[in-house]
């Protein structure tokens, strides 16, 4: 529970712009949530408008995944689940993928805001079942939120810190009661709950690993289930929310299936063959090079770079600053310099990737240039406990030509290294006492060793010896939650309007949770103080304001050597699907697709067929 004291300490402290309404006003009742205003489509929208609502349901679809898994249970730090598991659930709303921090009704057909803006109200939907046909209640509600947040992993804590209370006020109403006015996504956050039934789980311990089946309410339920191997969602056919504006044209497949691999590679394999049916690439040289077989050739396959317009947050080497080794920022900024971008772009990424230079990067919360105005005074007040280039110097990474050979970075990172307490003996970066500089990079594929392998060449070139290793999806993922690694390659995501998952990522309050997100370790009085302001702004203008200034600290904290970002999705499949004409803003939502009969069945002549 120190999440939730820190939170409330913080948000005590940050300045809350405006007060609550002191007379009492009518709550306003909706369907639908904006944090941008109000929701873009009408009470009575049939539909959202990049869906095909008359999209034919049927057919299976193959995807796949790297790794295993040994539990049901997505919701707690305990064993690897399966990644399907969770889509059995429905949620209180549902987002529209085409409005930025957006959700309308989905188990809630009202959603209730009062007037002072200290708490929200849920009214469930009267037809809203579980698939044994039971009513969802106001009471496995409540008792979804409170076991979620005592029992779940540490972000729901961190989430759902600013509630003080969840409280059934009728078979279908639930009402949760909040610690301030000033956190506005709080409502949306409590719409993304999704509700458990009570019943299915009395009896069961919850935060330990789940092998049995369980009951959902969604559109899939769980069919053949091979752990470790293969899981299979079957659609519901009697689903209570199918005829919902927020599910037409949606969870069109008849059957869902997900096979593991243990690497990348076998599953790119899996592909080829015909096995899996969709996949999303994330490799540059694989889009350049593995996607030149006969079924592409032939037409059955096809490839497509499709442009997004979302935020692409951080991806980056992540320094564990619980080691001493990182926690000197000279360190941590002289191992930044070393990495060689331009070279790794040209001779591994095929030119593909944009070097990420902010934590909210392809967005407008991105820094830029120096503090200026509202930002400048924000930060001003910190100026002791801030490295003086922030205030004067754009942050910028350095730029080498590409030629392997990153003397200026090198030059500039032994510098720093000196002024740290670090010497070259014998070739060897040692501190006082004669310890020579190493650490290991952690690794989930193999697929990464062709970018960490000349990094630590470069390092090597400072004195640094660092090892590679490549463990197994499922140790990774134990290493992680214990915080058990001294560098590893990480992805920060971010969304169009930062809120509560911030006091996760960088409070000090989040260091030492167990399978938490405060990857790095970060503990910055300075971001301690940001950070509840991003979560208590008052409007857009604000947020910029304070998004700005946390990511310009993150910046010269570097807490990580930031790689790169794709502005578009990468996408391949075997050529048997149907997907809606309107485009998205995430680019592709694959649930809004389905499996053309006519396509299906001429793809299966072809293969039949043979070369």
């Amino acid at each position: 529970m120190r999440i939730i004291a820190l939170i409330t300490a913080l948000l005590a402290c940050a300045p809350v712009a405006g007060a609550p309404p002191a007379h009492a006003e009518a709550p306003t009742r909706s369907h639908g949530v904006s944090l941008l205003g109000a929701p873009a489509l009408p009470p009575d929208f049939p539909y959202f408008p990049w869906v095909n609502p008359d999209a034919p349901k049927g057919g299976e679809v193959a995807l796949g995944a790297v790794g295993t898994f040994d539990s049901l249970n997505p919701f707690i730090v305990r064993g690897r689940a399966a990644g399907a598991a969770g889509r059995i659930y429905d949620t209180l709303m549902v987002r529209n993928f085409d409005e930025a921090q957006t959700e309308y009704g989905n188990l809630a057909g009202v959603i209730e805001i009062p007037a002072d803006h200290m708490g929200v109200a849920f009214e469930l939907r009267p037809e809203a079942r579980f698939h044994d046909g039971t009513p969802v209640t106001a009471d496995d509600v409540v008792w979804s939120f409170n076991t979620l947040r005592d029992k779940g992993r540490p972000n729901y804590r961190q989430y759902y810190g600013d509630v003080t209370e969840a409280v059934v006020e009728g078979p279908r109403r639930v009402v949760f009661r909040f610690r301030t006015h000033a956190n506005r996504e709080l409502p949306m956050i409590l719409g993304d709950l999704a509700v458990l039934p009570r019943r299915f789980w009395e009896g069961r311990e919850f935060d330990r690993p789940l092998t049995d089946v369980p009951l959902g309410s969604g559109p899939y339920r769980i069919g053949k289930v091979d752990f470790g191997r293969s899981i299979t969602l079957e659609r519901v056919p009697d689903w209570w929310g199918r005829d919902l504006p927020v599910a037409k044209g949606l969870y069109n497949f008849d059957r869902i299936r997900t096979e593991y691999f243990r690497d990348g590679t076998v599953a790119m394999e899996a592909f080829k063959a015909g096995q899996i049916d969709y996949r999303s690439e994330n490799i540059a040289k694989n889009w350049a090079t593995a996607y030149d077989f006969p079924a592409v050739q032939k037409g059955l396959v096809r490839k497509e770079s499709i442009r997004h317009r979302l935020p692409t947050g951080m991806q980056g080497w992540a320094m564990n600053t619980r080691r001493p080794l990182f926690q000197d920022r000279r360190v941590r900024e002289a191992l930044a310099l070393a990495f060689d971008f331009e070279w790794a772009n040209a001779n591994l990424f095929y030119g593909e990737y944009t070097r990420t230079e902010s934590y909210f990067s392809n967005s407008d919360l991105a820094s830029s240039g120096t503090p200026q105005g509202a930002e400048l005074a924000l930060l001003d007040k910190w100026r002791g406990k801030l490295p003086p280039e922030l205030f004067t110097q754009p942050f910028r990474l350095p730029v080498t030509d590409g030629s392997g050979n990153n003397r200026e970075g090198l030059r500039r990172g032994l510098a720093l290294l000196k002024e740290a307490g670090w010497t070259v003996k014998d070739r060897k970066l040692v501190d006082a006492q004669g310890r020579p500089f190493t650490f290991e990079i952690l690794l989930s594929e193999p697929t990464f060793e062709r970018v960490a392998l000349p990094y630590k060449q470069w390092l090597s070139r400072l004195g640094i010896e660092a090892s590679v290793r490549t463990v197994d999806a499922a140790q990774y993922q134990r290493r992680l939650d214990t915080y058990d690694y001294d560098m590893t390659m990480m992805v920060i995501p971010q969304s169009e309007s930062p809120g509560n998952e911030q006091v996760g990522f960088w409070t000090c309050g989040a260091v030492n949770l167990e399978g938490g997100d405060n990857l790095m370790g970060v503990c910055d009085p300075v971001v301690d103080a940001l950070v509840p302001q991003v979560v208590t702004a008052a409007d857009r203008t604000q947020l910029l304001t304070t998004v700005h200034a946390l990511d310009r600290v993150l910046l010269w904290g570097w807490y990580m050597v930031p790689n790169w970002h794709l502005q578009s999705v990468w996408i391949a499949y075997w050529d048997r699907f149907g997907r809606p004409s309107a485009p998205v803003r995430p680019g592709v939502v694959f649930d809004s697709w389905w499996v053309s009969p006519e396509k299906d069945t001429a793809l299966q002549a072809a293969r039949r067929a043979g070369p």
